[in-house]
């Protein structure tokens, strides 16, 4: 009842309102003052108002579909877009005015009569100019007076998107200092059972029998003219996987400018992962996404706005989210030029284990390229997504 109530409702429009309590209050106000112009006028606004119902009358059947062409673009591109509207009815369809959002603004058609199964098609053109995510839809006509007191809207089509994706500088291999293998991905860390073989020892009580390298064990008695086991002693393997976690705090960035330029940065790691087959993670507050799918990374890039999160809550994040890895960028703005303001981006690098490869970046605008370490993170400053190349060099490599 109450949804029904509510859709009658919903065909009065603002002015519709306006006009319907005007003649209302123009008539109550006249039969105690009696007052003949207030007659009038309250008499003129509800016929106005009657007459002005019979053009919700009526039934359109359409079928409408929505085209992107492409639905992912770099920023600054443009998506071609189409609408065809069908007249699905039995019968000849009157004139109506369909109604398509494209983002902050609303393009408005006039469909023409259209006979049964035929179709009017409609083009329109999107720039972009920033990263985002533009909403196309949903597709609705609009049944109603030419004064606008009454409408009554049917929504044909559901809401599609355009992906736009920050724009990006290509960078060299990265390697992270890390031997790749078939199983993973190998470090420093010994470990008693893995799959990357490093080195035999001698056997401790406690070291698995299976591990025993007879071969060499029976050299070394031989030679010694003791008895002596010689087990085998392995490195520890981590799949590669890198992680880019980037701070959605305001107050941690100079301006928007430099948030933009940190999504420029995080979406050419990312591009960068992939193609060197890693797994990637990404991790900006509320945005996240993991998985070896470029076009699932990029499209959490393109979401990310803003929050309250802070780093060390996205750090937090993305260990859950990715625990297996290997490679970890953490990029915030200006706080970080100041010991107050690096506190956080080492806290978010110590929610990670010690074995992670970990490297901070800190963006502003305007600022020198420069590689430093503190308390053993390597920290990357830059003001301009061109100068990623260079320093990663250093830093990676």
């Amino acid at each position: 009842m109450r949804d029904r109530a509510r859709l009658v409702l919903g065909v009065v429009r603002p002015l519709g309102w306006l006009l319907l309590g005007l003649g209302v209050l123009s008539l109550v106000v006249a039969s105690r003052t009696h007052w003949r112009e207030l007659v009038v006028l309250g008499v003129a606004c509800l016929l106005l108002s009657a007459l002005c119902l019979p053009f919700l009358l009526g039934r359109t059947r359409v079928s409408v579909v929505i085209s992107l062409e492409p639905s992912r673009v770099v920023a600054g591109g443009s998506v071609s877009g189409g609408v065809d509207v069908t007249n699905t009815s039995g019968r000849r369809m009157l004139p109506t005015l369909l109604e398509l959002p494209v983002g902050a603004a609303v393009h408005r058609y006039g469909v023409p009569a259209l006979a049964a199964d035929a179709t009017s098609e409609e083009s329109f053109t999107v720039r972009t100019e920033r990263r985002g995510v533009i909403g196309v839809g949903p597709a609705l006509t609009r049944r109603g007076d030419a004064l606008g007191l009454f409408s009554r809207d049917s929504v044909w089509a559901p809401r599609q998107e355009i992906l736009v994706r920050p724009t990006m500088v290509p960078l060299a291999e990265m390697g992270a200092g890390l031997l790749r293998d078939l199983e993973g991905v190998s470090t420093d860390a010994l470990s008693q059972s893995d799959l990357a073989f490093h080195a035999l020892r001698e056997y401790v009580p406690g070291d698995d029998l299976r591990h025993v390298h007879w071969r060499s064990s029976a050299k070394a008695t031989g030679a010694s003219g003791q008895a002596q086991l010689l087990v085998r002693q392995y490195l520890d393997t981590r799949r590669s996987h890198a992680t880019v976690v980037v701070d959605d705090d305001p107050e941690a960035w100079g301006s928007e400018a430099a948030f933009e330029t940190a999504m420029s940065v995080a979406a050419s790691i990312l591009v960068r992962a992939i193609t060197d087959e890693f797994e990637t993670s990404f991790v900006c507050g509320a945005s996240a996404s993991t998985g070896t799918d470029g076009n699932q990374a990029l499209d959490a890039v393109c979401r990310a706005e803003p929050g309250g999160r802070g780093l060390v809550g996205s750090a937090r994040e993305a260990l859950q989210l990715a625990p297996d890895t290997s490679l970890l960028f953490l990029l915030s703005g200006v706080g970080g030029d100041t010991a107050a303001g690096l506190e956080p981006v080492l806290r978010s690098a110590a929610v990670f284990p010690p074995e992670v490869r970990r490297v901070a970046m800190l963006v502003s605008d305007g600022a020198s390229p420069q590689v430093s370490e503190v308390g053993g993170l390597a920290v990357l400053r830059l003001g301009d997504k061109d100068q990623l190349a260079g320093l990663l060099r250093w830093s990676v490599k």
